[in-house]
């Protein structure tokens, strides 16, 4: 259940909590400048492993108490973990500290800390050196200690943690709650990532702004806050000489950080942990989140189904309600593949429930067996609060299991949706057992075909030490049930609680514990919640997605709203709680596109805004802009107006021009989601993804790709009708209507007409884009005869273009070829001397072949017409297609406004329609070209 009004509520409350909260400052500017907060340390000893790793110990030169005291010896350990990825990880040399559990991000182990006996190692004497890997160089000065990360093809520093006097930062600093190390940066570097947060400015990192990773309950409408997520990663993009190289730095650490950002520099403040970072070469934009994902996980496969069109309300108060949406959607003659529930079908808030009066078992399994029966799929919520209540199974089951968090030995207690709850501790393999059995009891309950994880950051409506009161009910169940109603007390005692650096969490340097679990609770094997607070979305979502593999074997769908590095490997996300204004539309945009790069492209915003509820017109485009992000959900809040898209006729007409398109473009949409699984590759990208040279595209952030080349750019103002769309160099052919054409002379922007109902979208030249029919569920869509879009640059004699398509049983838990369920086909276009030719290779047949899938037409754009008669050869057999079962179609393109005097009627867009080639068989087609 979501909570942003009662964010709303308490948002007073927080600056005035907050206003009493010191914050230290010893290394805020004074006249006499910083006040250094650690001295810094030198290398003592280094040596060089057996797998080529570097081994070192670093000593601290002069000690300070300002937040907390230095530890005296650290170990460095560098390697070179690939060609393109390189590690340096820094921990206390004599004991061993917190780290991401390495059973929850499976990953190489450094080596143990060592006590030394003697209280130091050997000193060795050092000088500045390098250890040179594939492309990326560690060099090193040895006092004061300090390294940087170097391209070895183009000598560029990527990483230099280097300072001096005139530095805005400090040496080196390990304490044990609080480390700091910096990065000088060039001034004209690109940074994204850093999140998960709402960027006003664009995707793109802005100077100065505050970039606080700890997972929070805090709405997206928030700016430039911690929300509920935290990603230590960034994509450094550079340009030298017009030519672009990324890279991509990860510091994989969980406890609470502020990063600040200065535009020439780059500074970690973390409460705890270490540092163990990670270097990702590139050189593409591609290339980094491919290496990034290599490291963290693939992004999880996603069923079919996931693709098509999702509604979700706050509020759908029985069953009724729920079946007159789904028939409503039907009459309407919008797509609709998935119908979700919020809390509205539990029993008192309480997961693995039923409420038996408003959703009775067997109306609720009839509507499900008719749903199912059209190939719909129905979703629920559960959080990760378990109402502590003696007569609940799941409680008394998990209370005997011992599964929950403790304080001072007893179940951490807290409130939220159901009243008094425990958290399970998913750190606990104990607790994942209990976990992975409630969700298989609840499936024989009610079978559902996903799980919505949510509230998990964790969500607390309380905060410090808290009791049930006695004589008073709690919650009283009337006002809004957000309003903490236990007895409880601030806990200051421990340095968990009140660490000496405060972050900025929430926006407002409030506790880290504030309406979360407290942060001196302890984990299974006493790890302090300080410490794993920020993955405890992530091991919910582990175990939850242990849990539905393990019920049929079939693919899970979980959709989670707090995330870490290596949460997408399991989960889609939501973005959280937006507004229905114009500006969280564009915000929207910027944070989809975020995620990409964070390894979990399978997300998208609460479209249409989630509270409260928007304009017509505001619904309108954000339909026509939600249809293409890759999760594509209406969702709306409690207290809000009914929203679904026949709501309004207007909106109604957006719906089927936007999920039309969508669902004809789900075999590519499946393709991409293919591509993220094997290679990491965002669903929905930055233009720059695609043309990383063109530095004007390095902050669009008001449109994307979906793949490499279709372009979505929305409406994202009121009362437009006309917008401005930057088009890369090049040659873009509008989805809708495809006989009209933008051609690109440079990197340039053109004033593009949109109607209400419109939203442009072109796809870019030497393209083939897989589309079927659509329809008004994915199931049907899926069996619909292809059309194939190869795309030439207008005008051209000689080019060549490609595309795939990836087909399989998207019920099997894993998506990849040679498993008898699967087909990838490869296409492939060529003009050359006066010939085009379209044809395909395939990879594993037999799919394919057995679903009799077939390819209906083929639409050649930017080519001259087709002289004489057109070759056909399937699997071997050549032969003059029979035009009496064939028809062509040329039509001139239009050129847009100001291009339709430059060479109209030198391109023609070739329809090929009338084919019947199964796709799972390699064909080729080819004519003459026509010369006028």
């Amino acid at each position: 259940m979501v909570s942003s009004v009662r964010r709303l509520l308490h948002l007073a409350l927080v600056f005035l909590v907050s206003s009493f909260i010191g914050s230290v400052t010893a290394s805020s500017s004074s006249k006499s400048g910083p006040v250094p907060i650690g001295n810094g340390y030198r290398l003592i000893s280094i040596d060089k492993s057996s797998d080529g790793a570097l081994i070192g110990h670093l000593q601290v030169k002069q000690k300070n108490n300002i937040y907390g005291a230095d530890i005296p010896l650290l170990q460095l350990y560098v390697k070179h973990e690939t060609d393109d990825r390189l590690r340096v990880h820094i921990t206390d040399a004599r004991q061993q500290r917190w780290e991401v559990p390495y059973n929850l991000l499976p990953r190489e182990l450094p080596p143990t800390p060592s006590k030394h006996t003697n209280g130091r190692p050997t000193e060795t004497p050092m000088t500045a050196t390098e250890h040179a890997g594939s492309e990326l160089i560690f060099s090193y000065i040895a006092d004061p200690f300090s390294f940087a990360v170097k391209r070895k093809s183009t000598g560029e520093t990527l990483f230099n943690s280097a300072s001096d006097k005139s530095s805005p930062y400090n040496s080196l600093v390990f304490k044990d709650q609080y480390l700091e190390i910096s990065t000088t940066l060039p001034k004209d570097a690109s940074l994204y990532g850093l999140g998960e947060n709402t960027q006003p400015h664009g995707i793109k990192l802005y100077p100065n702004e505050p970039y606080t990773l700890w997972t929070t309950d805090q709405s997206a409408i928030n700016l430039n806050m911690d929300l509920y997520g935290s990603h230590p990663v960034y994509m450094d993009l550079r340009n030298v000489g017009g030519e672009a190289k990324a890279h991509g730095v990860l510091l994989l650490n969980s406890n609470g950080m502020d990063v600040v950002y200065r535009g020439t520099s780059l500074t970690y403040k973390v409460i705890g942990g270490i540092f163990d970072f990670y270097f990702f070469s590139g050189p593409s934009p591609l290339a980094v989140v491919d290496q990034y994902t290599q490291l963290i996980g693939r992004p999880a496969p996603m069923p079919y189904w996931s693709l098509g069109f999702h509604q979700c309300r706050w509020g759908y108060h029985n069953l009724s309600v729920v079946e007159d949406v789904v028939e409503n959607y039907k009459k309407a003659q919008i797509p609709l593949d998935v119908i979700w529930n919020d809390d509205d079908h539990m029993d008192g808030h309480k997961d693995f429930t039923l409420n038996s009066r408003n959703y009775p078992r067997p109306k609720l399994l009839n509507f499900l067996s008719k749903i199912h029966s059209r190939g719909m799929k129905y979703i629920v919520i559960i959080d990760p609060g378990i109402g502590v209540n003696s007569s609940y199974g799941t409680y008394q089951r998990g209370l005997a299991n011992d599964v929950f968090i403790k304080y001072e030995g007893k179940p951490y207690l807290a409130q939220v949706w159901p009243g008094p709850v425990n958290f399970p501790d998913f750190l606990n393999p104990k607790t994942v057992s209990w976990w992975v059995d409630e969700i298989r009891r609840f499936h024989e309950l009610v079978p559902v075909d996903g799980l919505w994880i949510d509230m998990n950051e964790a969500s607390n409506f309380c905060s410090g030490l808290c009791k049930i009161p006695q004589g008073k009910q709690c919650p009283s169940g009337t006002g809004p049930g957000w309003i903490c109603c236990l007895d409880c007390k601030n806990i200051t005692k421990t340095r968990w609680d009140e660490p000496p650096y405060k972050i900025n969490a929430s926006g407002t340097s409030v506790p880290v514990g504030y309406k979360t679990i407290a942060t001196s609770a302890v984990h299974y094997n006493g790890v302090r919640e300080y410490d794993a607070h920020s993955i405890y979305g992530f091991s919910q979502t582990i175990a939850t997605h242990k849990g539905l593999q393990g019920l049929q074997g079939k693919r899970p769908f979980i959709l989670t709203r707090s995330t870490f590095v290596g949460s997408g490997q399991y989960a889609a996300h939501w973005t959280g709680d937006n507004k229905g204004t114009w500006d969280d539309l564009k915000y929207s945009i910027s944070t989809m596109l975020n995620f990409g790069i964070f390894g979990i492209p399978m997300v998208g915003s609460d479209i249409c805004g989630f509270y409260p509820g928007p304009t017509e017109e505001l619904c309108n485009r954000w339909i026509e802009l939600g249809a293409f992000y890759p999760f594509s959900r209406d969702h709306a809040n409690y207290y809000s107006p009914r929203q679904e898209l026949y709501q309004w006729k207007s909106v109604a007409i957006s719906a089927r021009n936007a999920l039309g398109m969508r669902y004809k473009l789900l075999p590519y949409l499946y393709t991409l989601t293919y591509e993220a699984h094997i290679t990491g590759a965002p669903i929905a990208r930055p233009l720059f993804f695609s043309f990383p040279n063109l530095t004007k595209l390095y902050n669009v952030s008001t449109q994307f790709l979906l793949g490499s080349s279709l372009m979505v750019s929305p409406v994202l103002d009121k009362h437009q009708t006309k917008i401005s769309v930057m088009f890369p160099t090049g040659t873009w052919y509008n989805l809708f209507d495809l006989s009209k054409v933008v051609v690109a002379k440079e990197t340039e922007s053109f004033s593009m007409h949109a109607p209400l109902h419109v939203i442009n979208v072109h796809l870019y030249q030497n393209t083939i884009l897989p589309m079927q029919r659509g329809g008004m569920i994915s199931k049907e869509a899926r069996t619909t005869p292809f059309t194939l879009i190869v795309t030439f640059p207008v005008g051209a004699t000689e080019g060549e273009a490609k595309g795939k398509v990836y087909l399989d049983n998207d019920e099997l838990p894993e998506m990849k070829l040679g498993n008898g369920q699967s087909t990838c086909v490869d296409f492939s276009a060529k003009a050359v001397n006066g010939v085009v030719k379209v044809w395909s290779e395939v990879q594993e047949s037999k799919y394919a072949l057995e679903k009799g899938l077939v390819i209906e037409k083929v639409t050649v754009v930017g080519l001259t017409g087709v002289k004489g008669e057109i070759s056909v050869e399937v699997e071997g057999t050549m032969g003059i297609l029979d035009l009496s079962k064939v028809e062509l179609v040329e039509t001139e393109h239009e050129f847009h406004d100001e291009l339709k005097a430059k060479g109209s009627g030198k391109s023609k867009m070739v329809e090929v329609k009338g084919l019947d080639i199964p796709i799972g068989k390699q064909f080729s087609i080819s004519w003459e070209m026509r010369i006028d």
